[in-house]
Parts: structure tokens; sequence; C-alpha cells
């Protein structure tokens, strides 16, 4: 008898766990005019599983939703899809001297911020709307084998701040706008087909690759635009000494000032940093008044800066067949 008892329980535990995996959620929808799960991005975030056994996708409809998204390292697996790039927007207005929080406030001031892996943005626009009042980041990602797909991403100073020491993030079909610093960070990130707009006579980059890593910040395929009246654009400096920033086959205007490049007034980063061109196009690719201590690749040089390359150095696995930075 106490044996059929047991079987009984174990069955009835065995039944209401099945129960509960099959009513966990793994697809939702936000909509501001209610007729989704969710009216806001956040909310669904949170009603998504932790660490889930597949994939979780969030498709959000158009509107303006003005809300400080936080993606906790947890939340991985997480895709989030815009209706369209233009009007799916997520928005908001912090900033340095608004968050008050001292030396580390930029770190703060995020639109949208995403500690966790194996993420994916597609179809939307993400923006800090602070305006020229010095940092203000839009887009805030630490997680490894994250993806951005033909997203937007405005702001002005530190508008994409590309973080994580071992993380690795891929940008593709993506049009990223900024002043100063405003792809920022130690992540190794590749930028592909990409369109970077300066809005000011500044700093495209400013890389804090840690020493050791082969790559940092690759912009491939990509073309810089500016604001007109613009003459003094730089590719980049050096937030850290070791910093490493590559542009390849990218087509530039005659803003970007003939030296390319600026040391942050530290003579020592000239020894330490690595600043790469090869094959790139129009009136501001010409390297014959770059600083000498930047590198002109050749064609066998260039030949590393593939996929494979950037995003499975030494350590790194890509252990699944299909690769995570496939954009299909």
């Amino acid at each position: 008898m106490r044996l059929h008892i047991k079987i009984f329980f174990i069955g009835l535990l065995i039944f209401c766990f099945s129960k509960v995996q099959a009513q966990e959620k793994y697809e939702y929808v936000v909509a501001q005019d209610g007729s989704g799960d969710f009216t806001s991005i956040q909310k669904a975030i949170d009603a998504c599983k932790i660490f889930p056994d597949g994939r979780i996708t969030i498709h959000v409809k158009n509107g303006i939703y003005k809300e400080k998204v936080a993606i906790l390292a947890g939340n991985t697996q997480l895709s989030i899809i815009g209706e369209s790039v233009d009007k799916t927007i997520i928005t908001f207005d912090d900033y340095f001297n608004k968050i008050n929080r001292g030396r580390n406030s930029t770190f703060y001031t995020y639109t949208l911020k995403v500690d966790a892996s194996d993420f994916r943005l597609e179809n939307m626009t993400v923006e800090n709307t602070a305006g020229p009042v010095g940092q203000a980041v839009a887009l805030h990602v630490e997680g490894d084998r994250c993806m951005f797909v033909n997203c937007r991403f405005l702001g002005n100073q530190d508008t994409v701040y590309a973080a994580g020491k071992f993380s690795r993030q891929y940008f593709f079909n993506c049009y990223i706008e900024g002043t100063t610093d405003f792809i920022f960070g130690e992540g190794t990130a590749l930028f592909e087909e990409c369109i970077i707009h300066a809005k000011a006579n500044s700093f495209l980059t400013a890389a804090s690759t840690s020493e050791g890593k082969p790559f940092g910040f690759v912009f491939l395929n990509c073309k810089i635009t500016a604001d007109s009246g613009l003459d003094k654009v730089y590719l980049g400096r050096p937030w850290r000494g070791f910093a490493k920033v590559a542009f390849l086959s990218c087509e530039m205007g005659k803003f970007i000032i003939p030296e390319g490049w600026d040391n942050w007034s530290k003579t020592e980063n000239e020894k330490t940093a690595r600043f790469v061109e090869y094959n790139n196009s129009g009136e501001g690719a010409a390297t014959d008044h770059r600083v000498g201590w930047s590198v002109k690749l050749d064609k066998k040089e260039a030949s590393r800066f593939t996929k494979e390359n950037i995003f499975t150095p030494v350590g790194w696995e890509i252990v699944s067949e299909k690769k995570w930075y496939d954009i299909n």
C-alpha cells in the first residue's frame, strides 16, 4: 500500500512539473495600446524565465517607450525585436551630472543596459535624449555573444559603451551617431555595414582594449558620415594604453582629419595602442599624413580580420554548428 502511495505522489509531482514546464512562455508582445501581453518593455523582460532552456522573444510594436531598460545577467537567450527601426524607440535622458554619483556616473546613464549573454536586438532605436550635456550613454552592453541587427543608437557623448573584458558583440547594418568618444569600451566588437555619424569635431572611438587581446573595435565595410561643416573628426583615441581599432574597406568623408588618430595627450600610448587601416575609400581615407604610429595594413595582414578570428581568439570557442553571429 505504501509503495502505491509513493508511486502516486511521484506521478503527481511529475505531472505538476510537466504542466509548469508547458506553461512557461517563450514569446511575448509589448504594445502601448494594450493589445499585447505588456505595455512596458521592462515588464516583459521581468516576466521572462531566468536562464531559460530556449530562446525567449519579445516582439515590440511601434511606439516611443520612455523607460530605462536593464537586462540582467540571468536573462540569457533573449531577443527583443521591434516592429520597425524608425518607429520602435526606447528613450531616456539621464546624463553624468543628472546622475550625480561621482566620477563613475557615466556608467549609470544608459537607456538600455545588457548584462546578459546571447542577447539579440533587432529593428529598434535606442536613444539618449539628454543632449550635448556631457556623458550620456544610449546602449551599455557587457554580455558576451550579443547581436544588434538593423538598429539605431542615437546620442551625443558616449552613445555606445561596448564593454566586458572577454565579451564579444556584433553590430550589423546599424546607425550610430554621437559627438565625443561615442563608441567606447574594452569589448571585442565588430561593426559591419554600419553608418557611423559624427555630430561634432571630436573623436569617433575611445577603445580601452585589454593588453593581450588580439582585437578591439573593428569597422568593416562601414560608411563614416558627418554633419555639414565638420573638418576635424578623428577616427579615435586610446582610452587605455593598449587600445585596438581597425577600419577596413570603409568609406570616409573629407571631414576626417589627415592625422587620423590622437594619443590622448600621452605619448606613451603611441608605443602600445594599435590603430590600423586597410583599403578605405573617400577623401578622408588618405593615409599620407596619418600619425606615424598608426599602421597601414597590407593584404595579408588585413586577411586576419575575419569573423572567425575576431570572435574566436585564443581561449574562446564557438560551440554550436550555427555560429552565434549569423544574422539569419
